[in-house]
């Protein structure tokens, strides 16, 4: 379905991604995991449009997204959920999702407000006065009411207490038994082995693992080596 093949991407004249290939196949929840700094977020950003990789080539569905820019990326079913969430602070959680209802997308308000209760619970309250977990849980359920073909998200539990962590876990898992292929960038290994089909690691803009959730929950080696903090 995603296919990223051999891309090099750049920040001006710095060199960030060497030759990146992954792929996401229909519903799929595949993980692309690194330590900070290894190139994950520019990898996401490479294939929504944000960064145009110089070299290599990005397929959606088998059309070229290379060279499209961001918008058009986005038409094609391709949807970002970024690290900074950028809900709308002044409006209220319904109008955060009805801003962006797509009328063909299976997940209508009432379907979104099924999957993350809370939201109905504070419907009327505004995005800035929500707890950083249900401003990730508004940020997913906008997503989804704009009916994307491919869900992209970069850290969605970082910062969060356990069991709003675990709260959104569940809710990852229930978006991809609906059979929306989801690509996950995600701190938290034990999050990441209880959703994933498969695992890439990135080290210095290079993917240097990639293997299936059986194959990697048993490479205690690759872990400690490419996911391990540093202490020296």
């Amino acid at each position: 379905m995603l296919e990223v093949c051999d891309i090099h991407s750049y920040y001006d004249k710095s060199h960030v991604l060497m030759g990146v290939s992954l792929e996401v196949r229909e519903g799929e929840l595949v993980t692309l995991l690194g330590r900070n700094g290894a190139g994950k977020t520019t990898t996401l950003k490479s294939i929504v449009g944000i960064v145009q990789p110089r070299q290599g080539l990005v397929r959606f569905c088998s059309t070229e997204l290379k060279g499209m820019e961001t918008f058009e990326i986005a038409k094609r079913g391709i949807c970002l959920v970024p690290e900074q969430r950028h809900i709308f602070s002044i409006l209220t959680v319904e109008e955060n999702l009805q801003i962006a209802v797509n009328k063909k997308s299976p997940w209508g308000i009432p379907e979104v407000y099924k999957l993350f209760p809370r939201l109905e619970e504070r419907r009327k309250n505004g995005g800035g006065n929500l707890s950083g977990g249900e401003q990730q849980m508004l940020a997913i359920a906008r997503a989804l009411v704009n009916g994307p073909r491919l869900l992209i998200l970069d850290e969605p539990t970082e910062g969060l207490a356990p069991v709003i962590v675990q709260e959104i876990a569940g809710n990852l898992m229930e978006i991809k038994k609906s059979g929306i292929p989801i690509l996950l960038v995600e701190q938290n290994i034990s999050v990441c082995e209880k959703l994933a089909d498969r695992h890439y690691i990135l080290e210095m803009g290079r993917v240097v693992y990639s293997g299936t959730q059986k194959e990697f929950a048993e490479n205690v080696q690759v872990k400690d080596r490419y996911l391990a903090l540093k202490t020296h």
